[in-house]
């Protein structure tokens, strides 16, 4: 499971505000001015310690139809997240990536604790029963992340991040293209010999 750098065109633009603080607001493309699907911006300090997170958020990721919802979730460092299974099986989720290693061994219904995301970097989650089923959580040490759905990315490819100091870059990240969905129960058709 290998994520890379969005390869896209992250366009900025910073509407100032009042104070020491602006509204940046981030359009993703690809080289050929088509939206980005399921990309992460995050806003940085340029210099400096990054910005204080202030106060973890509780955020969800379903599993529904055997697949994760969303493919790809952006949370900040200290983030709480659940995996509720809204599945009529048992799943195992997991993952072992150094931003966060952790395991959810088969279950239905909702885990009673979160998964709690202390360091920044790129979490890719699995289910060890349904190989198919992947996505990506990415943990930002910059409360100003967001994400883009792959649904929502083709009515619009704006992120909102602000207000935020001044003095502040941009850098994105995209999931890897998604697999296919669960395999399909059909059987090919046999064909009688002569045809």
């Amino acid at each position: 499971m290998r994520a890379g750098v969005v390869g896209a065109i992250v366009a900025v633009m910073v509407l100032a505000g009042v104070g020491d603080a602006a509204e940046i607001t981030a359009v993703v493309k690809d080289q050929h001015g088509e939206p980005v699907a399921d990309a992460v911006v995050v806003a940085v300090a340029r210099s400096g310690p990054p910005p204080r997170v202030a106060r973890p958020v509780r955020d969800t990721v379903d599993q529904i139809d055997k697949e994760f919802v969303p493919y790809v979730k952006a949370v900040v460092v200290g983030a709480s997240v659940f995996f509720p299974n809204k599945d009529n099986i048992r799943h195992h989720v997991y993952s072992f990536s150094p931003a966060k290693t952790f395991e959810l061994p088969l279950y239905s219904g909702t885990p009673a604790n979160p998964v709690v995301f202390d360091r920044p970097g790129i979490v890719p989650i699995g289910c060890n029963i349904h190989d198919w089923m992947l996505a990506y959580i990415y943990v930002a040490d910059s409360p100003y992340v967001a994400s883009r759905r792959a649904r929502a990315a083709s009515r619009s490819t704006r992120f909102r991040l602000g207000p935020m100091p001044f003095g502040s870059g941009t850098r994105g990240w995209r999931a890897p293209r998604k697999r296919p969905s669960a395999p399909s129960r059909s059987r090919p058709r046999r064909r009688s010999p002569g045809s």
